[in-house]
């Protein structure tokens, strides 16, 4: 069926989304939820039963698609043409996660992160720019309140994610004028493999960090993490992803957050940073025209 939402006029019926990483967690559940609301979903993973599960499913067909490969990339843009659906959307979703501390993180693990979370939505979204623009389609990509937050013992994340906002917020404004949105995604801590792996990797680098000054830190860090298995599902990302294909006016930021108090630390954060760039130079704006600035994105946002 097609999605019963306001979209775009497309020539294609059933207008088709790829998503990256979608073999598990927050992928699988946005691919699984864009496929119940009608769209064709090319769901991208890596491994051969993963691609065969995801074929399984009404709307649905696994492609083979590593975001490292630009091989990968081409084949499946080659795949999609062929098929004559077209692309609407794009979700930028495949990601991967590391912790311990940034002076002790080597220069393998750095890129590897940055390769996967940073160059991969470029590099898929460069191959598929032709099939979005023709479409005049979408774009969403997944970062994290670890994009506006820096925490401790979660930096080459939080560093990736940080460039993954300035990728999406260039790329929005670069294909604006081309009739291409983009959209990111700012989840919190919600259950999801790249949730698991993090877990798995602090627990490593706290062994490793044993005997160093870390080694506290490092366990500290573990126990704050909690038990991940009482994390909340993504649905609520889901709900972002359809939001942002399926809304006349799609939003430049979604944060979706399971409680209250990553909100309030996210958004503070953002507000600090905001009084730090204000403080201490020629140009300041005092407290009333701050409160105007404020006054007229609240109005903006509606």
């Amino acid at each position: 069926m097609a999605p019963t939402h306001a979209l775009r006029a497309q020539a294609a019926p059933q207008p088709a989304v790829l998503v990256t990483g979608a073999s598990s967690g927050i992928g699988r559940v946005i691919a699984e939820r864009l496929a119940k609301e009608g769209f064709f979903v090319y769901a991208g993973a890596r491994q051969a039963d993963d691609i065969a599960a995801l074929s399984a499913i009404p709307n649905m067909r696994g492609v083979r698609l590593d975001v490292t490969s630009t091989a990968d990339v081409a084949a499946v843009a080659k795949q999609i043409q062929a098929d004559g659906r077209g692309l609407y959307g794009l979700v930028n979703n495949a990601g991967v996660a590391t912790g311990g501390p940034l002076i002790a993180t080597d220069d393998a693990e750095l890129t590897r992160v940055l390769d996967v979370n940073v160059v991969g939505p470029l590099r898929v979204t460069r191959g598929m720019a032709p099939l979005l623009l023709a479409s005049k389609g979408r774009v969403v990509t997944i970062s994290s309140i670890s994009g506006i937050l820096s925490g401790a013992m979660l930096g080459v994340y939080s560093m990736s994610k940080h460039a993954v906002e300035a990728f999406g917020d260039a790329l929005g404004v670069e294909l604006a004028g081309l009739g291409v949105t983009s959209s990111l995604i700012e989840p919190g801590n919600y259950r999801s493999e790249i949730g698991r792996n993090t877990m798995a990797a602090a627990v490593a680098a706290a062994e490793r960090a044993k005997g160093t000054p870390f080694e506290t830190p490092m366990q500290n860090f573990v126990r704050a993490m909690g038990n991940y298995d009482s994390y909340a599902p993504p649905d609520s990302v889901a709900s972002a992803a359809l939001h942002a294909f399926t809304a006349p006016q799609p939003r430049p930021r979604y944060m979706v957050v399971p409680a209250e108090a990553q909100a309030t630390v996210t958004i503070r954060k953002a507000m600090e940073e905001m009084v730090q760039l204000n403080h201490g130079h020629q140009f300041s704006y005092d407290r009333a025209a701050l409160i105007k600035m404020l006054d007229e994105a609240l109005a903006r946002a509606k």
